[in-house]
């Protein structure tokens, strides 16, 4: 199968997704060609997952289509943005029909979920990566970004924490019990917050995703904004699954500082939280405050505060 059958016969479908109205020209001239609503900016983001570094080799090709594509759709949720198209450069070490079947099968439910519709790519051949690069649109002036954050902000996250990180344990097992099928759905098939995201955007001073672990995702909101802040342990929502798997004090060291969670850290004044819908506060949990200083304070940061660094190991 040459380059181009493989593109029309399994990745041409899915520019029927999302925002059509707003994709003018999809997959198959050497551009796309998008429209933005007036008053509105394009928010744009691109990630690369790699075999062996980002995903299990022999990964489940359909688990990873929609991982991937959920990956990428999370920072539209951070920015409060409203998904509209994506493009795909895989690279590929075979063009086996099998795993492609499944990969774009998985990255077409991932885009009919998220709204998000195939606008082009590319394909080579090479070790098996994936880069996403994700548009989605903002009405002009009201994007939430990390650097908004001010003293006496409530700090809020969404969800519960920790059950990606505890499924890492899990990934062989071939009979998980209910807890561990818990654990490996929320890794698997994480679902970026898009929705809350735009729900928040006109309340929220700072947002980001929750990926690298809420103590150094938090830590960039901080360090963006000049302050610090001050957790309550006892407010850190903690998974029931994790907890009875792993016990407390491991449920809570997987909060903190475990990832792949993809839920959304934010910081609002207590005057807008108030005047949130409750459809709204029901889905975050207030862990802290915004305070003078540096840092994370409260819970502990033994396990690092700064997220995951590709090149942190190098001299």
């Amino acid at each position: 199968m040459g380059e181009f059958e493989l593109i029309r016969r399994y990745f041409s479908p899915l520019n029927g997704q999302g925002r059509t109205d707003l994709l003018v020209l999809g997959p198959g001239d050497d551009c796309a060609i998008e429209r933005v609503t007036p008053d509105h900016h394009l928010v744009f983001s691109v990630d690369t997952l790699v075999e062996g570094v980002h995903f299990p080799a022999d990964y489940d090709a359909g688990r990873l289509g929609w991982r991937a594509l959920a990956v990428a759709a999370s920072d539209l949720a951070a920015m409060g943005a409203r998904p509209v198209c994506f493009t795909l450069a895989l690279t590929l070490p075979a063009a086996d029909p099998s795993w492609l079947q499944g990969f774009s099968g998985g990255l077409a439910r991932a885009a009919r979920q998220f709204g998000l519709a195939l606008a082009g790519g590319d394909t080579t051949r090479g070790p098996l990566t994936l880069s996403l690069q994700v548009h989605g649109e903002v009405p002009a002036g009201t994007a939430l970004l990390r650097s908004g954050a001010g003293v006496g902000d409530l700090v809020c996250v969404s969800g519960v924490l920790g059950e990606a990180g505890a499924a890492l344990d899990y990934l062989g097992v071939r009979r998980p019990s209910a807890d561990q099928q818990v654990l490996l759905q929320r890794y698997h098939e994480p679902v970026p917050r898009l929705e809350l995201g735009m729900a928040l955007r006109a309340a929220a001073t700072a947002a980001i995703d929750v990926s690298d672990g809420l103590v150094a995702d938090l830590g960039h909101i901080l360090e963006a904004s000049g302050v610090g802040a001050e957790l309550d342990p006892s407010a850190v929502p903690l998974s029931g699954a994790v907890c009875r798997l792993c016990g407390p004090e491991r449920a809570m060291e997987l909060a903190l500082h475990g990832g792949d969670d993809y839920e959304l850290c934010i910081t609002i004044s207590p005057e807008s939280w108030d005047a949130l819908p409750a459809s709204v506060r029901t889905q975050l949990s207030i862990i802290g405050k915004v305070v003078d200083g540096q840092g994370v304070a409260g819970v502990d940061t033994s396990a690092g505060s700064s997220g995951y660094d590709h090149f942190g190991s190098e001299t």
